[in-house]
């Protein structure tokens, strides 16, 4: 699975995400905006996979630029990325990758702007290889939390699908299977978009790692039942002490996990830490149109007029987390401490 490939024509093709698991497809990117209007519509998603099409559309934005001055380029460039970056709110992955961007072009000086260009799509790649990279060192590090034998269970996808590839969460569950460890997942649907029926089941069938797939409502009932290990989940953010913002249903199940003694583990590359944000107070929480709660595939199933509160993302007080497992090692609480360090 490719969730993006930059073509050597000059543009990005994205894998159609909204499509899956009925249909695998790419839209072409030709431009910034085709990439900003992907994240927006969630063609793309995952924090790291949204980052990772982020740098590309500096790239393809960059190619259109006309500067005079290095000055006028980085100009140009950051106006683009303020774009880029509104797309989504709250995955701090996406803000990361353009200001590595521009970090990266404002060390250098070239002589004409073709150098620059050359300098961003080369970026571009650099945080695309470097996400596989560390989701395969967070799948190392994870999977000796993973025992022998083990029933996982994940909210949303945080899978190859949500990253340049591998996965976070996933990279967890690939690496212990890897391993030889007899690991099994319970896949949360993930109302209302089904990130975890269309997305994480469908990645674990196509590689043959048992899945079965459960309703959100269904998982204090499978937890009380004694038929989970540990829970494992991605993040968009996490705040300097460890509150760790992901797909809404995140905080329930770190809730119903401490009730019944289970690990509750957080998987996700060190560029989602914001250390800028003292608490998950201060994480922006994203909140969509109300048609993904009314309607579904097209047809609706909530009266007209029906009052929605739709966020996408909610706050797991650290507290409730066992460790957050990064491409830099298993960080342990106090996360204020074991971040910084």
């Amino acid at each position: 699975m490719e969730t993006m490939r930059w073509k050597d024509e000059g543009f990005l093709e994205l894998l159609d995400q909204t499509r899956l698991p009925g249909k695998v497809c790419y839209v072409a990117c030709r431009d910034y905006r085709d990439v900003a209007k992907a994240i927006k519509n969630m063609q793309v998603r995952g924090a790291p996979a949204i980052g990772a099409a982020a740098a590309y559309g500096m790239a393809l934005g960059a190619l259109n630029i006309e500067a005079g001055s290095k000055e006028d380029f980085i100009s140009k460039i950051e106006g683009i990325g303020r774009e880029l970056v509104s797309t989504r709110p709250t995955a701090v992955n996406l803000q990361w990758a353009v200001e590595r961007v521009i970090r990266e072009i404002s060390t250098v000086k070239f002589d004409e702007a073709a150098s620059y260009k050359k300098m961003v799509l080369e970026t571009a790649h650099a945080i695309y290889r470097e996400d596989i990279a560390g989701n395969r060192s967070i799948g190392m590090h994870g999977q000796e939390l993973v025992p022998a034998e083990a029933r996982v269970l994940t909210h949303c996808n945080a899978g190859s699908l949500a990253t340049a590839g591998y996965g976070t969460a996933l990279g967890v569950v690939r690496a212990a299977y890897e391993a030889g460890k007899k690991v099994s997942v319970y896949a949360d649907e993930t109302r209302p978009l089904l990130q975890g029926a269309r997305l994480t089941a469908w990645e674990m069938v196509q590689e043959n790692i048992p899945v079965t797939l459960i309703t959100d409502s269904m998982a204090g009932y499978l937890m009380a039942k004694g038929m989970v290990d540990l829970v494992i989940v991605g993040a968009d953010r996490i705040a300097a002490n460890g509150d760790v913002a992901n797909k809404i249903g995140t905080y329930s199940l770190a809730v119903l996990a401490g009730e019944h003694g289970i690990p509750f583990y957080v998987a996700a590359p060190f560029s989602t830490v914001d250390l800028n944000l003292v608490t998950g107070a201060d994480i922006p929480i994203e909140e969509r149109n109300h048609s993904e709660v009314t309607s579904l595939a097209g047809s609706a199933i909530a009266p007209d007029g029906v009052n929605v509160w739709n966020p996408a993302f909610d706050v797991t007080p650290n507290h409730l987390i066992t460790a957050i497992i990064t491409d830099r090692g298993v960080l342990r609480p106090p996360y204020q401490v074991s971040l910084r360090q």
